[in-house]
């Protein structure tokens, strides 16, 4: 494999019913961060059924290229001609990096297509920088420059690694959703569209789908709320959330949980925050009756203002808190919610 023939970083713009998902335009985001760099260009790859007018969308987000596979057998996601369709894109082209988002259908593709295309994937990264590897130089050992480093929690969370794919091409990753950010959008930005068919014959490996039944849900996406009231194992029991859906309509917000809550049936999984769960940046974050584990810490770091109310002073939580009080959240939030009312009325 000559290395030097791989370049550009490309991203996997995953769309579903010819929308394109957040996704793709976080990882154009970081994408054009990385590309800069590099000195080199940014490219989407478009997989799908009439969807070449979906290019400029995503040059308004960062696509300095738009590489379009279109056919009937892309409509909707099934891994074999979806993997067909990537591999080969990956195989014609040769990008040096390829992104996907750790989504399902994300998780189900990037595996399979690093495989045939033999080279490495690291899975579910938080960070993502061009650097050198080995980190330190290491005498006797061959320190290669501008290489992808892959930062992702590892061992549960307990520790933090830091993975390169220095002698294969492409570097791949998977990134979930609401880690990375968004650019401001490039209104009328127009991409350089170059439209590519590698030939799809089913086979055995091909799912046929007989049905497509979509979940109706009245749950507020915990990714797009500005504040989010956030409960732990502390709240004590599923009817106690009531307190904290009481402050969080009195501002305006969305109440979510940690995993401890999700695991005692307390919630449902779409409400989880956390590693195992929903990456978020609400403009605050009310951490209640939440110890602050590593795991959850993950997934709501990047909040403008996290408020933390605990009855353990020695509680980590604390540690990443901009605001913290320490005591009853029973006594607590119903004195904050009626406080908040008061203020509200009285303007």
């Amino acid at each position: 494999m000559s290395l030097e023939e791989y370049k550009g970083v490309y991203v996997f713009a995953q769309q579903v019913d010819n929308e394109i998902s957040s996704i793709a335009f976080e990882l154009l985001g970081k994408a054009k961060d990385l590309a800069k760099d590099l000195s080199t260009d940014v490219t989407a790859v478009l997989l799908g059924s009439d969807v070449k007018n979906l290019a400029d969308k995503l040059a308004e987000y960062g696509a300095d290229k738009v590489i379009v596979v279109d056919d009937p057998e892309l409509k909707v996601y099934r891994t074999e001609p979806y993997a067909h369709a990537l591999a080969s894109v990956i195989n014609k082209y040769k990008p040096e990096i390829v992104l996907v988002g750790a989504t399902a259908i994300g998780r189900d593709l990037g595996p399979r297509v690093s495989a045939r295309v033999a080279t490495g994937l690291t899975a579910d990264c938080t960070v993502l920088e061009i650097g050198d590897f080995p980190l330190q130089a290491i005498p006797g050992q061959e320190q290669k420059h501008n290489q992808l480093l892959m930062t992702r929690p590892a061992f549960g969370g307990n520790t933090i690694a830091t993975i390169a794919c220095p002698d294969n091409r492409p570097q791949m990753a998977t990134v979930r959703a609401g880690v990375m950010q968004k650019i401001e959008p490039i209104k009328g930005a127009k991409a350089v569209v170059e439209e590519y068919n590698p030939g799809f014959t089913p086979d055995n490996k091909y799912v046929e789908i007989l049905d497509v039944v979509k979940a109706v849900t009245d749950t507020v996406d915990i990714m797009d709320a500005k504040i989010l009231v956030s409960g732990g194992r502390g709240v004590g029991s599923p009817e106690n959330f009531k307190i904290l859906e009481d402050l969080a309509a009195v501002l305006g917000g969305t109440v979510s949980c940690s995993r401890a809550v999700v695991d005692s049936g307390w919630k449902p999984k779409d409400l989880q925050v956390g590693q195992t769960g929903k990456t978020v940046r609400p403009n605050v974050y009310f951490a209640i009756g939440i110890s602050g584990a590593i795991q959850h810490v993950a997934g709501m770091e990047e909040s403008d203002i996290i408020i933390a109310i605990n009855k353990d002073a020695d509680a980590p939580i604390f540690d990443v808190a901009d605001y913290g009080i320490v005591g009853d959240l029973n006594k607590i939030v119903p004195k904050l919610t009626e406080s908040l009312k008061a203020e509200i009325a009285a303007k």
